[in-house]
This record gives C-alpha cells, sequence and structure tokens, in this order.
C-alpha cells in the first residue's frame, strides 16, 4: 500500500471505532462524513494500517445506503468525464470480472448497442489470473481501450463505441482495486466501481451484481440517485443477461424503478446452441458469428438490448 502513505487531515480512529465493531455493532457514518472518508481514500491520504482497518471493517458491516451515496459523491467530484455525442444517453458498461466458464457476451451487447445508434462506453480493470480478460476479448473485437477521456470522446463520436480503463478516469480508485490481489479479498471499491458515472447527465449505468442483498442495497441507491440506470444479476460477474435464464432487468429513471423485463424462474441450464467458449479468440468468433447473423443471438440479451436502447432514447 506504498501509493496511500500520505496522512491526511482527517482523525480516522474515531470512524474506524463507529465502522469497525462487527456487522451487529458498527454504525453507519453520514454521507457527508463518508464523502469525506472516501475522498482521502481516493486522493492517497489515508496511511496503511487506517486504509487496511477500513477495508476489512466495510468488508465485514458492508456499506449503508447514506454512505454509498457519500462513496458516490466523492467520485463524482473527481472523475474525468466523457462528452457523449448529440442524440440518446451512452450506456456505460463497467467490466470487472471476465469471462470463467461461460463466453462473455458483455462486447455483444455493447456492440448491438452502437448498431442501433446508442453510444456505448465500457470502463473497467482486469487482474484475475483464473478469468479471461475482457480487455483482450475487446483487442480482439477490434476495440482497443482509449489513451484518456479526450479520446474516449473522439471514439465515441467516430463509431458510437469506446472502451477506457478506470486507471484513466479516476487513478484513485484504481489503486484501491489494485490492492485485491494483496488483502486477498474485494472490499467497497469493487462496489462502487459499478457505479462510476464518466458522462453524468447523460449516461445509462448498467450495475451488475453478484450476490442477491446487493440487489436490495443497489436498487435503494439507484432510487435515491438521479439518473437513468439498469439493475440486474450479473453472468459471471458481467453485466450481460444469463442466456441461459434471464434475470429480471430493473430500470430506473430519476429515482423511479420499474420492472423492463420479467426474470424467467427454473434453472440455468447449458444451452447447446450457445458452446461454452471463454477463450478469447473462440469467444470473439462467438460474437462475430451472432453479429452476422450466422448464429442466433440469446433471447434474454435481445430483450437486455432493447430495454438498454429505451432507456438510453
Amino acid at each position: 500500500m506504498a501509493n496511500m502513505t500520505i496522512i491526511g487531515a482527517m482523525n480516522y480512529g474515531p470512524i474506524i471505532k463507529e465502522i469497525g465493531r462487527g456487522a451487529k455493532g458498527s454504525r453507519a457514518l453520514d454521507t457527508a462524513t463518508a464523502a469525506a472518508l472516501f475522498g482521502d481514500i481516493l486522493d492517497g491520504a489515508v496511511p496503511d494500517i487506517e486504509l487496511g482497518a477500513i477495508l476489512v471493517a466495510y468488508r465485514i458491516k458492508s456499506e449503508a445506503l447514506d454512505e454509498l451515496i457519500g462513496f458516490k459523491q466523492a467520485m463524482d467530484a473527481r472523475s474525468a468525464q466523457v462528452t457523449v455525442p448529440d442524440g440518446p444517453h451512452c450506456v456505460v458498461l463497467p467490466t470487472y470480472n471476465g469471462a470463467r466458464r461461460q463466453a462473455n457476451l458483455m462486447p455483444l451487447v455493447a456492440m448491438l448497442l452502437a448498431r442501433e445508434g446508442v453510444p456505448v462506453l465500457i470502463q473497467g480493470r482486469h487482474d484475475f489470473d483464473t478469468r479471461v480478460s475482457p480487455f483482450e476479448l475487446l483487442g480482439a473485437l477490434g476495440l482497443q481501450p482509449a489513451a484518456d477521456a479526450a479520446q474516449a470522446s473522439q471514439q465515441l463520436a467516430a463509431n458510437r463505441l469506446a472502451c477506457i480503463g478506470v486507471d484513466e478516469l479516476l487513478p484513485g480508485l484504481d489503486a484501491l482495486l489494485a490492492l485485491r490481489t494483496r488483502m486477498g479479498v474485494r472490499a467497497s471499491g469493487h462496489i462502487v466501481a459499478k457505479l462510476l458515472d464518466p458522462c453524468r447527465g447523460r449516461s445509462v449505468r448498467v450495475v451488475a451484481v453478484t450476490h442477491p442483498e446487493y440487489l436490495e442495497r443497489m436498487d435503494a441507491f439507484l432510487r435515491a440517485d438521479s439518473g437513468r440506470a439498469m439493475l440486474l444479476r450479473a453472468t459471471e460477474g458481467e453485466i450481460y443477461a444469463n442466456p441461459r435464464r434471464c434475470p429480471e432487468l430493473k430500470a430506473y429513471v430519476d429515482g423511479v424503478g420499474s420492472i423492463a423485463v420479467a426474470g424467467e424462474e427454473g434453472g440455468a441450464p447449458p444451452l447447446q446452441s450457445l458452446p461454452d467458449a471463454p477463450a478469447v479468440a473462440d469467444n470473439a468468433a462467438l460474437i462475430r458469428a451472432m453479429l452476422a447473423g450466422e448464429v442466433p443471438i440469446p433471447a434474454p440479451i435481445s430483450a437486455q438490448v432493447a430495454a438498454l436502447k429505451a432507456l438510453a432514447d
């Protein structure tokens, strides 16, 4: 944690005392304090010992709504912004996991939307040795990360499709996420990374979560937060609707939530028409075949794209 050793002005001891009493004894910070704390974390101002205590405390107690709102305020004050061309809102797709067993269809969602004239910005990072990098997959499909927000803006204007690393949007968040490989577990940064808004006022954020309890937490956040968004259960941690069983897709517009696509009941058995193809070359070939009409696009993906297009208009 050597890159986060600048001593800040806040007194972190009382904060750790509040949030570090375990799942039942801890108390949530108010929004202003949470914003100041997360701002210090993003600025690299929290000393190593205090930072580790804070991250573990939140890992145990989880983030309350007021704290998530404060964290988001801190990100908004520091994140670079990408210019969206005139027309539909920009769909922002976070990618922080990559493929494990199934083909990653996140790029398919992005390319189908761009083909419909909806701008799409993919943002994220990858550091999982056991998963296939989404950025390698995007590269195989001809999409390379932009060097900065200005270049991402140019890519959106030219092609309605851009990709950028979180290190270019919010370096402090990238440094925080990088601590996962040292700590061994994810922390608050991985939650709020999905809420990052690089096109404020012109975005449709797609928020995909793995654990059911986070569906409730993110539902409350997106109702409290302004703007447009979609919430769903992630597929292997990624934002695309599971082609084996469509999850419920919720849409949010200025704090009002509704069900955009009803979830399917039952299990999620493998599909004969959709081979498990997580390797980069196989995955890219599958997506190209779907875009060309040679392989049918799974119904859940088509439903998600239609719902996102409606949100973006």
